[in-house]
């Protein structure tokens, strides 16, 4: 019933931001077009730290970013001009496609006013035919997110299709991707559509098949699998997947089909052909020195 368990692992984004990292996993690289997903925060935002959160200008190839915060608020600007205060509820969906920089930082004074900081981000990896796309960021107001309730069920859908809840949040492939908040013994069950499914358990605990998981684990499940899922507490959960989209090689903030386009990238990054944001472009992160080659990101196996 479920397929893996994936613990979250530690991982720092610089002073003061450690994250919990999702995915990729080595036993299961994605869930859906799913290729990346970090848990940030809650984070308090001191003035003594609120700069050394911020994320520099960096570049994205291959995929959509997909930001969504629990709480506090930051600051987007990017490469086509965008600036965007990123709050609580809303979507904000970058394409990188042929390539985009972006910056996330905590200059903003609504932003200072903020106490704490917690958030998702997940990268959604692009069918080949629009890797090479043109970039763009599109923010999404909570009001054009359906939101449906029932007893100690409520859900929020990010993006995609599921549980006959649909939005105008702009796609490449089929996916889905919800908020999903469960009181105490509340019983939920999954999307039955999508071939790939995975529950991030961001706060709680649940018990499937009389096994009980916890807050900071990724369950990936069986395809055509309806299992019963309680809430042994109050929970909030990442419920995403959708279809495959074949081998996929990431290196850095790169993501791509091709390991040759990796190496292009990276010689675009270091060339300054990737532009950064024209009200943010007096410092970067620069390219890594990491003498790996691209970790591809194989189909998964099939059942046995």
């Amino acid at each position: 019933m479920v397929k893996i368990v994936i613990d979250a692992r530690q991982a720092s984004l610089g002073e003061g931001m450690q994250v919990k990292r999702i995915l990729p996993f080595r036993k299961q690289r994605m869930v859906g077009p799913f290729i990346f997903m970090d848990h940030g925060g809650p984070v308090p935002l001191r003035p003594d730290i609120k700069k050394s959160l911020d994320v520099l200008p960096h570049p994205h190839i291959g995929l959509s970013t997909v930001s969504y915060l629990f709480s506090g608020k930051l600051v987007h600007r990017d490469s086509l001009g965008v600036k965007q205060v990123i709050k609580p509820g809303e979507v904000n969906w970058m394409t990188a496609g042929s390539g985009i920089s972006h910056s996330e930082r905590f200059e903003d004074p609504g932003v200072l006013a903020e106490n704490s900081l917690e958030l998702i981000q997940t990268w959604v990896a692009l069918p080949e035919k629009f890797e090479e796309s043109a970039p763009s960021f599109t923010n999404y107001q909570p009001e054009k997110l359906p939101v449906f309730t029932d007893k100690g069920v409520w859900m929020r859908l990010i993006a995609g299709d599921a549980y006959g809840l649909g939005n105008d949040v702009s796609t490449h492939s089929p996916l889905f991707y919800l908020h999903v908040k469960l009181e105490k013994d509340a019983h939920f069950g999954l999307p039955e559509k999508h071939s790939e499914r995975g529950i991030y358990i961001a706060k709680g605990k649940l018990e499937i098949a009389g096994i009980t998981y916890s807050a900071g684990q990724m369950l990936v499940f069986d395809p055509k699998v309806d299992p019963v899922i309680t809430a042994k507490e109050t929970a909030d959960l990442m419920i995403l997947g959708g279809e495959p989209l074949g081998e996929r090689y990431i290196w850095w903030n790169f993501v791509s089909s091709r390991k040759e386009r990796i190496e292009q990238a990276k010689e675009d990054w270091k060339q300054g052909r990737i532009l950064l944001p024209p009200t943010d472009d007096e410092e970067f992160i620069p390219l890594p020195e990491n003498p790996f080659k691209p970790k591809s990101t194989p189909p998964p196996e099939p059942l046995s």
